[in-house]
């Protein structure tokens, strides 16, 4: 029996479409011969004149001096359908919809191409899912979308060489199949845009790590859980200690690790190649050495906060080892322990110099699973004035060790302007009083959302409160368009409203059995994989905000712990948190159908959907984007 129109669509997931190793260059199949079976061509490897990020570098290998156009559209009026591509963060996605009432039935699905800066060379995006045979059977290959097109209205793409300063540019074409199983394509959209692009050059950078471990992307370029074990410590004390034994070490961390982890250590080359820096960090988890040894370079320069709750006090933590380590380098009166009201869980890097002037805030600890397991960004922040207000934070931690009531009584603990020239930014530290508290605030604006809500919450399962009660009230309204993701089931958000918004995604267990043709995922350990705090209001909005950081939007959080929280009022910002977001819903929303499909008895090999014969009482695939209102909601909301 052949698999739901529904399950195949949702089978698209993040994946990125190069293998290990590069194939002979061919071209895309000819669209006058649908049905001709081409080899697969590979985005080339890039040669060695392309600007590669190494330490020591520029903040990121982007040459863009200007910030980024963030939506991009097809202009092709001749084509049946309409192409929005919003901009990320090394990603973007590709939002498509019918120009005139609803698709042919013979309308099968969307081939997606693009091409690398620099270069004419079209490469078609690929798709795990194929049509089935004549005797029913699916072609196991991962195949061109021009011949096993996209079943979907949108499409995030994530491009192995994002890392190529300058315009990538997209192709998108609609596949028609007629009765005898042949393809046939119409006028396509075409369009460009920058992905590997400073946000505010100069000024403020968005980064995120790839939190792909859990994916298929990964096994595809890394393999299985042996892998993880040659490329992962076992445990977070034994991080320090850890070599990589994988055979190309560089790559599989960089790839992971992706811009946040390059912005990271750039900062840090940068602060030690200038020797008027000084550096402040405030570390949560604190085990890779990729960071301390880089902090031991900077000697008496540096002072140091790490957090001694918990696992993190014991003589034999990686945290403990790290601050003896530092005391050596730094001395003993840079390094500081401490966990203020029951955490220190800021995640914060200062650097004041002459040449030097950073900040950096976020979700992203400085650890091997904060970098390059979990799911977390990292924002960047340049010029004097803000990072003042990164290094007041910082200074009042330091004079109010484990002292809530002192540190909250400090400027830090209202809202600060960042002055950011052209941007709205702004931040505030915890721990706060009952006179600053932001909870309640966050939760009244919350509720102001006017089209739609997106959030990446960690922890939102186990932080009743105001924050949690006012997503549900959000949720429940049917006006809103809802996607939300939590590392844990959340109650109150886990039924469906008819007509409304789906229920939470959330990071299910592993399938044990994945339908084919997809592979079983690796676990990546022990501990959560999705790390991040943001909340994202009406991103396409000129009133857009984001407000992200190391702040898990609890009471602990707001005022026992140290935090950092940005507030940024900005739609290029927040479409960058938007993708992110809908990206990881989707990768979590399928595993979790998946794994409700196989407890009932109905997992099976996934395929492409043909056209219902004449007379068939069977939909199109895309039927349910116009008759289901969600989904007919989404379409309409990126694809306008």
């Amino acid at each position: 029996m052949a698999p739901t129109k529904k399950a195949a669509k949702k089978a698209a997931v993040k994946k990125s479409p190069t293998k290990k190793k590069a194939a002979p260059k061919k071209k895309a199949p000819s669209k006058k011969k649908p049905g001709k079976k081409p080899s697969r061509p590979q985005p080339p490897t890039p040669p060695s004149s392309r600007p590669i990020s190494q330490p020591g570098d520029a903040l990121t290998a982007a040459t863009n001096t200007t910030a980024p156009a963030f939506i991009v559209r097809g202009t092709n009026a001749a084509a049946p359908f309409t192409l929005t591509v919003y901009r990320g963060e090394g990603m973007c996605l590709l939002a498509m919809n019918w120009k005139n009432g609803t698709p042919p039935v013979n309308f099968v699905g969307f081939g997606i191409e693009y091409s690398e800066p620099g270069s004419t060379q079209f490469f078609p995006v690929s798709n795990r899912l194929a049509f089935p045979g004549a005797s029913g059977a699916v072609n196991p290959a991962i195949l061109s979308s021009l011949l096993s097109p996209i079943q979907k209205f949108r499409w995030i793409h994530f491009p192995f060489h994002a890392g190529i300063p300058g315009a990538f540019t997209y192709r998108v074409t609609p596949v028609f199949m007629d009765s005898s199983g042949k393809l046939s394509y119409q006028d396509a959209q075409t369009t460009a845009i920058e992905l590997e692009a400073e946000t505010y050059p100069g000024k403020l950078n968005i980064c995120f790590t790839r939190g792909f471990i859990s994916s298929q992307a990964f096994i595809k370029n890394f393999g299985t859980d042996n892998s993880v074990a040659a490329i992962l410590p076992p445990s977070a004390n034994a991080g320090l200690d850890f070599k990589p034994t994988y055979a190309n070490e560089e790559k599989a961390l960089a790839w992971m690790g992706f811009e946040a982890r390059s912005a990271i250590l750039n900062v840090l080359d940068q602060a030690a190649g200038d020797t008027t820096a000084q550096v402040k960090v405030a570390a949560y988890d604190f085990n890779d050495m990729e960071i301390v040894s880089r902090l031991q370079k900077l000697g008496s320069r540096l002072k140091i906060i790490i957090d001694d709750s918990g696992t993190h006090g014991p003589a034999t933590s990686a945290e403990s080892r790290a601050a003896a380590l530092l005391k050596t380098s730094a001395g003993a009166g840079n390094v500081q322990r401490q966990h203020m009201g029951q955490l220190q869980h800021n995640k914060m890097i200062v650097v004041q110099g002459n040449k030097v002037q950073f900040a950096i805030g976020g979700s992203c600890n400085f650890s091997w699973r904060g970098i390059y397991v979990q799911n977390n960004n990292t924002v960047v922040l340049q010029g004097a004035a803000a990072v003042k207000v990164f290094s007041d934070a910082f200074d009042n931690l330091w004079k109010n060790p484990n002292n809530p009531a002192g540190a909250a009584a400090g400027s830090s603990a209202t809202w600060n302007d960042l002055q950011i020239p052209g941007v709205n930014a702004k931040v505030t530290f915890s721990p706060h009083n009952a006179s600053n508290a932001m909870l309640a605030g966050l939760a009244k604006d919350i509720l102001t959302s006017g089209s739609s809500l997106f959030y990446s919450l960690a922890f939102l399962s186990t932080t009743p409160g105001p924050i949690k009660d006012a997503i549900v009230k959000i949720t429940a309204n049917k006006n809103i368009f809802v996607y939300g993701l939590a590392n844990n089931n959340v109650g109150g958000l886990d039924v469906q409203v008819p007509d409304g918004n789906p229920p939470i995604a959330f990071p299910a267990a592993l399938l044990k059995q994945v339908p084919p043709p997809f592979q079983q995922e690796v676990t990546g350990g022990k501990g959560i994989n999705m790390h991040h705090k943001f909340v994202v209001i009406d991103f396409n909005k000129p009133t857009a905000r984001v407000y992200t950081g190391s702040y898990n939007f609890s009471s602990s959080a707001d005022t026992k712990n140290g935090e950092n929280l940005l507030c940024i009022s900005d739609q290029r910002v927040a479409t960058s948190y938007m993708i992110e977001a809908v990206a990881m819903f989707d990768h979590y929303e399928w595993r979790d159908v998946q794994e409700k499909a196989k407890a009932n008895g109905a997992a099976k090999p996934l395929e492409l959907q043909k056209p219902p014969q004449p007379g068939s009482n069977i939909k199109p695939w895309w039927d349910e984007d116009w008759s289901n209102p969600q989904k007919k909601r989404d379409r309409e909301l990126f694809g306008s």
